[in-house]
């Protein structure tokens, strides 16, 4: 059962029903978890596949039942064997390979428990009051099905606030329609925009590795830089619209993951707004006590400043690094906390340089703006190559044309981004500026009716009527 197929929409919005039948917190929790069991069986019907990971979450909860129990020295030894476990099971290949369990387990979705039961012992560790979390709830927690596969990354204490509330949060008429309307908007954008942005990502790369005439080499490298940024947006953030849909139809709310990612103005920006869960725990365990561990040690005001360089550096790192085993993810990583870190380095310079009135006016220019937006898009795309190739193809990418031609068209590329991403927020602009007494005339309730029902059109017809086959949900393999 893929993870934005019809069949997982049935699953799904069948499982939210009968969670609705009764209000009882005990009645939702053992609908969501037989939801959970059942969804992970169609996923793998060994269920020797499962051992691993089940061991895995023992030793996750053991942990946490020993910090419960007031053994908070060994907090930090229950995370490193958490750490360990998990980067062996995902087999790291700076790991030595005889280390490894050389039979097929089930690591699907690992990255996102891993998350989970890392937070929960974090917490457990450094809080004063150890509340007790129960093997059903930790097991509710981690083995979510909505949020299994690719997350987003919810905190326990918001899972919980909602899972297990005694009255559950409103599910009127307006809910259900928004939830329903989001789910066909997911869908669209994974079933239909996201193949179309894929396709064009494939072509462009068969493209640049034929022998053709030197513009079409060009052409293709220029398609295939902007495609993927796009597509891996349409296919993630549809599957996440799809399951925060229907997680919130079983009254739960789910924390958004993007927020308008394109229209960022900076490196910085755009990780406020890319994969937020994921961004936002990084902060929370890595960076802010990275930094304040650092400003207690250096006691320099003019150092002060650049260390957050530093953390920030650290931190986006880990997130190329927690995106996959090999070394093309730790390139991806550098990239990453280079970005952030040249952008925060950046920030600092023109601080000194201009004041910090003169940088705030800078800052608001339309015309800064326009251009940073389009370097940060130019950034993250460059960056996407480590991402989805491997170093046969990557080779094989930049030795197509030479490196004047991969300027010129990196250049094309930032100034193209620029134009269009401005040209399509002056756009959004003007047209929410048309509205009515209850609100803009392209949120109202008719208008979104009709634009459900065209993508929903235009969806079925692709996926059913073409049987065009959607890409698989990318963050399925993290």
């Amino acid at each position: 059962m893929d993870s934005a197929s019809f069949q997982f929409l049935l699953f799904g919005l069948i499982a939210a029903i009968v969670s609705n039948f009764s209000r009882s917190r005990v009645w939702r929790s053992v609908v969501l978890m037989l939801a959970s069991v059942i969804f992970l069986a169609m996923l793998a019907q060994q269920p020797i596949v499962f051992v691993p990971l089940l061991g895995f979450l023992l030793l996750g909860y053991a942990g946490l039942v020993m910090l419960e129990r007031g053994w908070s020295k060994r907090a930090v030894w229950s995370i490193l064997a958490v750490i360990l476990v998990y980067v062996w099971l995902k087999k790291y290949t700076f790991l030595p390979e005889g280390t490894f369990l050389h039979f097929p387990y089930f690591t699907l979705g690992l990255s996102y428990i891993f998350f989970r039961v890392l937070h929960l012992l974090i917490e457990m560790g450094d809080g004063d009051e150890k509340n007790h979390i129960g093997a059903g709830a930790y097991l509710l927690y981690t083995l979510n099905f909505t949020t299994f596969v690719s997350g987003p990354i919810q905190r326990y204490d918001e899972f919980a606030r909602d899972q297990f509330a005694v009255n559950p949060i409103p599910l009127g008429a307006r809910t259900i329609g928004l939830q329903l309307e989001r789910i066909v908007r997911g869908f669209f954008k994974v079933n239909v925009l996201a193949m179309l942005l894929h396709t064009v990502q494939e072509n462009g790369l068969e493209q640049i590795a034929k022998s053709v005439p030197l513009e079409h080499k060009l052409l293709a490298a220029f398609w295939m830089i902007i495609a993927y940024p796009f597509f891996l947006y349409a296919n993630f953030s549809g599957y996440i619209d799809i399951v925060i849909a229907l997680a919130r139809l079983m009254r739960v709310e789910l924390p958004e993951n993007f927020d308008r990612p394109f229209s960022a103005s900076s490196f910085l920006d755009f990780w406020n707004r890319w994969h937020i869960t994921l961004s936002m725990w990084l902060k929370t365990y890595v960076y802010n006590p990275l930094l304040m561990t650092l400003m207690r040690r250096v006691s320099s005001v003019a150092l002060q400043p650049f260390l957050g360089v530093i953390c920030f550096f650290v931190t986006f790192f880990l997130i190329g690094v927690w995106h996959g085993r090999t070394s093309e993810f730790m390139v991806f990583g550098v990239l990453q906390g280079g970005g952030v870190a040249i952008n925060k380095l950046w920030q600092v310079w023109l601080s000194q340089v201009m004041g910090r009135k003169g940088y705030k006016e800078l800052a608001k220019n339309p015309i800064y703006i326009a251009l940073g937006r389009g370097m940060t898009f130019s950034w993250f795309a460059f960056t996407m190559f480590w991402f989805w190739a491997n170093w046969t193809q990557i080779d094989t990418i930049f030795n197509a044309i030479s490196v004047l031609e991969w300027a010129i068209v990196w250049m094309t590329v930032w100034l193209g981004a620029t134009a269009v991403l401005a040209a399509w927020e002056w756009l959004r602009k003007v047209l929410l500026s048309f509205r009515t007494s209850g609100g803009p005339v392209l949120t109202s309730r008719y208008a979104r009716v009709v634009y459900a029902s065209s993508l929903g059109l235009i969806a079925f017809v692709v996926t059913v009527m073409l049987n065009q086959p959607a890409p698989g949900i990318v963050y399925k393999a993290f």
